[in-house]
Formats: structure tokens, sequence, C-alpha cells
């Protein structure tokens, strides 16, 4: 994967995994109507390879980063991708764009402390993507007893049916669901 590549090329060590990778291209995969959009792109675009090798050509693809090198990079290659537009900046860039169908979540603070505007930005039966969790049976001592906003927010809010699914050994995923 090229994507891989670059970010490997650059020492980003940040990219998302194998499994959140394939599972974003299973849920891509099922897009059949709508919109699709990634906030952080991060270096070499990984998360977005996996989703548009999923994706239909048909279905329009978004994804913001705030580095306009990384940003730069990723858009060159999906350049021939004529349904992918990468955008550099806040991810508040790609909020005109929405609603969206299929929406991952994988740079900022915004899974933590998601805003009116982020909420609006998710259609009615869309479904959220949120990876990097460590499953709290595997916290280190010095996080025990301290807040969850993420898990708090997307976990109990009645707006999400929502889920944590254990991605690997200490690591996982959260997938919501507009209600």
């Amino acid at each position: 994967m090229r994507a891989l590549a670059i970010a490997r090329q650059e020492q980003f060590a940040h990219s998302c995994t194998n499994e959140t990778g394939r599972l974003l291209h299973v849920l891509a995969s099922a897009q059949r109507i709508g919109k699709v959009a990634e906030i952080g792109t991060g270096c070499g675009g990984v998360g977005a390879a996996w989703v548009v090798s999923g994706l239909s050509p048909a279905i329009p693809f978004y994804t913001v980063e705030v580095d306009e090198r990384w940003a730069a990079a990723a858009a060159s290659l999906f350049a021939a991708h004529a349904n992918v537009r990468v955008m550099q900046g806040d991810w508040r860039a790609l909020l005109a764009d929405g609603p969206f169908d299929l929406l991952f979540l994988d740079g900022g603070h915004v899974k933590e402390e998601p805003t009116d505007d982020l909420l609006a930005a998710i259609a009615p039966g869309g479904v959220v993507v949120l990876d990097d969790l460590t499953p709290i049976d595997a916290w280190p001592p010095e996080w025990r007893g301290h807040p969850d906003r993420t898990r708090d927010f997307w976990l109990r809010d009645p707006r999400f049916a929502a889920t944590e699914i254990l991605e690997a050994p200490g690591r996982s995923i959260i997938l919501a669901v507009r209600r």
C-alpha cells in the first residue's frame, strides 16, 4: 500500500492499524448512497486508503488534515480518484460537505469533545468509527479512577447506539450509529 510506504518513509507511527483498516474497508464497501469522511488524514493517508479501497467511485469521500505537508502528500496519492477530496485545515473544513453516512474520527480532540457542529454532520443512520482506544481493563494504574470523556459521550449519549469492540489485545474501537 503506497499510503503505508509514505507513512513509514516519514517515520509516522500513528497510522491506523491493519485491523482498523480492514473494518473501514468493510464499512466503506457497504455504502451505497451518501457521503463518507475522515477527520485526521495523517501522514500518507493510510486510513483514507483503506476507505477508498472499499468505496464505490460513485460515493464522495472527504478527508481533512491540519498539517499542510501531510495533506499535500495525501492529495497527490489520491489524485486519480475523482470521488476523493483531500482538504488541508481544521476538521470544521469538511462540515459544509456533510452530512456523512460514515465518519472516521481519527484525529484531533473531536472524539473526546464532540461539538454540536460535528454531531449535525452525521446523517441519521450514519456510522461513526473511533479508533486508538485502550480498553479500560488494560489501563495503566495512573489512568484508573479518572474520567474517560470519549466513552462517557459515545457510549452513553441517547442520540447514538454504540458499542466498544476489542480490536486486538490492548486496543479497541467504538462504533456508533446516529439514531
